[in-house]
């Protein structure tokens, strides 16, 4: 009995161990984020480093850009999206490649987007036109779908 309570004892401690070093790990890399917030999803934390998650948008930037009037495209998007994770390699290239400004959005820790942007699924492109919703595509798309939205639209 006595090797029992031992035993359980070890492993408790060992799970407690994981668990801070766990913690402590996630920390240190959602410090100094650019989210601005302490707590990131791990889906998020995945694509800190991605190429093609790096021209993002927080929600208080967005809406003064659109009380400024001002024009902007925008990429909503959750790093949890099959769809997404699908769609990013092709647009985020795509606009660089065109010349295009397309920030990224992240619903999975923004969520109020949904709602004020009038979002239903993931991914969405939508441009705005002096601060006004002008055009927006919704899903997977092929490339060339994409550049031809971005074309006839006239996102630059």
């Amino acid at each position: 009995m006595k090797k029992i309570v031992i035993f359980l004892g070890i492993i408790i401690v060992l799970f407690a161990a994981i668990a801070i070093i766990t913690n402590v790990q996630k920390e240190e890399q959602s410090q100094g984020n650019p989210y601005g917030k302490e707590d990131l999803k791990p889906s998020t934390v995945d694509q800190l480093d991605d190429p093609n998650y790096q021209n993002l948008i927080l929600p208080d930037e967005l809406d003064k850009k659109l009380a400024e009037k001002e024009d902007v495209t925008v990429y909503f998007y959750s790093p949890e999206c099959p769809h997404c994770k699908k769609t990013t390699p092709v647009v985020a290239p795509l606009a660089e490649q065109m010349g295009i400004d397309l920030v990224q959005y992240n619903l999975l820790e923004f969520e109020q987007g949904w709602d004020e942007y009038k979002l239903e699924s993931t991914p969405t492109i939508v441009h705005f036109k002096n601060g006004k919703e002008r055009a927006r595509i919704v899903g997977y798309n092929e490339e060339s779908a994409f550049k031809n939205w971005f074309e006839t639209n006239d996102v630059n």
